[in-house]
């Protein structure tokens, strides 16, 4: 925490420690992450079970910790090994299955006197099967007949019973019981001194209940409608404090010195444009005209340009590009992958032809020099990279994170283009900018960011809300349909048979195809007492096979080829392309392929993003299932991208009714990527949503969903704005600036990391 902000508030920043005994607390700092007050007032309960319901044992998942709420329907003890051993199985039932639990040793007397028939609790473990029965072995459990004392049950069948995000070590009443000791001791001091981040105007204005209250109604609800103010309350928290934090980002943006970038009326710009085959689309156009108007500015351009797969993201950001150089400035873009950068530097140059080739920056007769800088590059071609940089002989360089390298100086950088943003956290693209000056004078350079996967307008304000947002939704003229199709390979292996059939075709007219593969697959890796390399970034699909069939692994690119190559695909030329090739072996079966030397390319997701060959037309994903919805568009996106429609074959084992299958399902049912990224959002958590379990920090999201609560994030994406702009440092409102330095610390609100 920066020493100048307010300190936590003293209820907050207690110690567990402090109130909860040195072993509990131990447990729940390595466990779970919560070391103060406040973390576990914030570890809000999952979801709540009424006293008198008993919970579907029929619905257990194997190999899941759980907790379940059942009745004793049998207990009996056991003699084996001669009688010298002895082992209690208790039987629980709930109407709709029965679940046994086991113990063995010292305790089973102890047991036997407490778990009677017809007595009811909560029951915690790990669910496995013996005997081809459902079973927990050493539960924890708490009666709850007990613990009323000589209450009935029908008096409290009705109290909610919380339960928890718990673990092995740490069951949910054990988090209870704690949560519960918390609140005690605020509530015995008033909770005095405890910071309310919401001004009064924000609670009144909305009938927001405060925040002891919340805290109390969330953990200890006598009713649903508790839980419903409550939620409503800590969501408001949640969406108001991270909009406030954007919203300071945003504003010291608008602060920064930056050089005005107009273009040159018959400057670079104006002849690229001349030259162009084919007409902008409108949506090109009018993001132009936005990515102009803030370039002309005194103050940084901060946009993200988001659009569909194939919308002319690239051409539009080398447009900006050009008119940065033609105003005197030069430009890089920042490319994930060493593929992506040579590509994007191939299609750069080959769309500006000899104005590529140029030496001074400005001239649009001699053009300008583009420059590619990777960290595989030899020493003699990135000394001679780094000194066209730094004499300003270079006007545009595409490169990796070698781009943020210290050694790397620029003449005058006046624009940094990120190209899938997702891929970077903002430290990076921040260190990128930070290398711009001008005549020995610091300024900041204009920033786009581009992504190609689609985003829902919550996550746009909510993971993007400090950047300004344009999307281009207008797919240019001359794009060919997709059509996209599951194939159940287990159930019906025929039509695999026909996929390849399909692929074959594709090639004998005159195109190429792709197949993915979610593994790179190494003989090297089978063999015994071999330490098994590094995996590539590309090696899991998106989902890390969550949902994929766990009885064989992942099918592998080399594996692939090799069965292509001398069976279904014989005599085509099928060529693997993946991570752990070296990046000249890889830029030049890329060029080959571009070329139509290559009839198949056989690859990892290492072609997901940035790849262009509009010969390509078919492209078939194996183990499909393993791979996430946004990914699977991204892929798919790399064909239909010529005259000739595309193909694109979703290859699965998963039976029809598993909830992967649907996902495919939903893919090949439209080419709409917001309509997709919504399905995407749906179906994964708001942490990883917002890149915090990448960062290993803990998501400030934990009870507010962006997708679910987009009235909340605007109308506070709207109350942060208005706020920051009559106080900007917080100074009328210490409570907020804690509540930032409790939720955001200094270094998260400067660089959130964008998932």
């Amino acid at each position: 925490m920066s020493s100048s902000e307010s300190p936590l508030p003293e209820p907050l920043q207690e110690p567990l420690k402090a109130l909860l005994g040195g072993n509990t607390a131990k447990v729940m700092a390595e466990h779970l992450g919560l070391r103060t007050v406040g973390d576990l007032l914030h570890h809000y309960p999952r979801r709540y079970a009424e006293r008198g319901e008993l919970t579907r044992l029929a619905e257990l998942p194997m190999d899941e910790h759980v907790t379940v709420v059942a009745r004793v329907a049998d207990a009996r003890v056991h003699k084996f090994n001669h009688g010298r051993g002895q082992r209690l199985e208790v039987t629980l039932t709930d109407g709709s299955g029965r679940l046994q639990l086991v113990f063995f040793g010292r305790s089973v007397h102890y047991h036997q006197r407490e778990l009677l028939p017809g007595r009811r609790g909560m029951f915690a473990g790990k669910v496995g099967v013996f005997n081809r029965k459902l079973q927990l072995s050493h539960p924890d459990y708490k009666l709850l007949d007990e613990e009323s004392g000589e209450e009935t049950v029908e008096k409290f069948a009705n109290e909610l019973l919380p339960l928890y995000p718990a673990c092995k070590q740490l069951s949910s009443w054990s988090i209870e019981q704690s949560v519960v000791t918390v609140l005690g001791a605020l509530q015995a001091t008033g909770w005095r001194g405890l910071a309310d981040p919401l001004p009064a105007a924000i609670r009144q204005e909305r009938g927001l209940i405060a925040l002891p209250e919340a805290f109390e109604k969330i953990h200890r609800p006598r009713s649903k409608a508790d839980i419903a103010e409550a939620r409503a309350r800590l969501k408001w928290d949640e969406a108001f404090v991270l909009q406030v934090a954007l919203a300071r980002r945003r504003a010291k943006e608008t602060e920064l010195p930056a050089v005005p970038r107009k273009p040159v009326p018959d400057g670079l710009l104006d002849t690229f444009d001349g030259r162009l085959p084919f007409t902008l689309t409108d949506g090109q156009r009018d993001v132009s005209r936005d990515i102009f108007a803030d370039l002309a500015t005194e103050h940084p351009m901060h946009r993200l340009l988001q659009g569909e797969v194939g919308s002319g993201k690239t051409l539009v950001a080398l447009r900006a590009m050009l008119a940065t150089v033609d105003a005197g400035g030069q430009a890089a873009m920042l490319a994930p992958t060493e593929v992506l950068a040579q590509q994007h530097h191939r299609s750069i140059t080959e769309m500006m032809g000899e104005l590529a080739e140029g030496g001074m920056l400005g001239g649009a007769e001699q053009g300008t020099k583009v420059v590619l800088l990777t960290g595989s590059m030899s020493t003699a071609q990135r000394r001679q990279a780094l000194l066209d940089l730094v004499t300003g002989e270079a006007g545009i360089v595409v490169g990796t994170h070698a781009l943020i390298e210290d050694k790397v100086k620029f003449h005058d950088l006046g624009l940094v283009v990120v190209d899938e943003q997702h891929r970077f956290g903002v430290e990076q693209r921040d260190a990128l900018r930070s290398k711009g000056h001008s005549q020995g004078e610091k300024r900041t350079p204009h920033l786009l960011v581009m992504t190609a996967t689609p985003i829902p307008r919550t996550v746009a304000m909510t993971v993007f809300g400090d950047l300004e947002t344009s999307v281009l939704d207008q797919l240019p003229a001359g794009r060919s349909p997709i059509s996209s199709h599951v194939v159940p390979a287990r159930d019906k292996p025929h039509f695999l048979a026909r996929a390849w059939e399909r692929v074959r075709e594709e090639a004998e007219a005159g195109h190429q195809a792709y197949v993915v593969c979610p593994r790179i697959g190494d003989d090297e890796e089978e063999q015994p007492g071999k330490k098994k390399p590094a995996p590539a970034p590309e090696e899991a699909g998106e989902d890390s096979g969550a949902e994929a069939d766990e009885k064989r692994p992942p099918l592998a690119v080399l594996d692939i080829a090799a069965q292509l190559s001398s069976g279904p695909l014989a005599g085509l030329k099928v060529e693997p392309l993946h991570g752990r090739m070296h990046p000249d072996a890889k830029d030049e079966v890329m060029r080959r392929f571009a070329a139509g030397e290559v009839d198949v390319l056989v690859a990892t997701t290492v072609i997901e993003v940035g790849v262009n060959v509009p010969n390509a037309t078919g492209m078939v994903i194996m183990d499909a299932d393993r791979f996430g919805v946004s990914q699977l568009h991204q892929l798919r996106g790399r064909v239909g991208r010529g005259a000739a429609p595309g193909l694109c074959l979703l290859v699965t084992e998963m039976p029809e009714a598993n909830p992967a299958r649907a996902r495919l399902d939903a893919v090949a049912g439209t080419q709409d990527g917001f309509e997709l990224s919504r399905i995407d959002l749906e179906q994964r958590r708001e942490g990883d949503v917002l890149g915090q379990a990448q960062s290993g920090v803990r998501s400030s999201l934990r009870m507010l969903t962006v997708i679910e609560d987009e009235d909340v994030i605007a109308e506070a994406r709207e109350e942060a704005s208005a706020l920051i702009a009559t106080d900007p440092e917080l100074m009328d409102h210490p409570e907020l600036r804690t509540a930032l330095s409790a939720l955001l610390d200094e270094e998260r609100e400067e660089y959130l990391d964008k998932g």
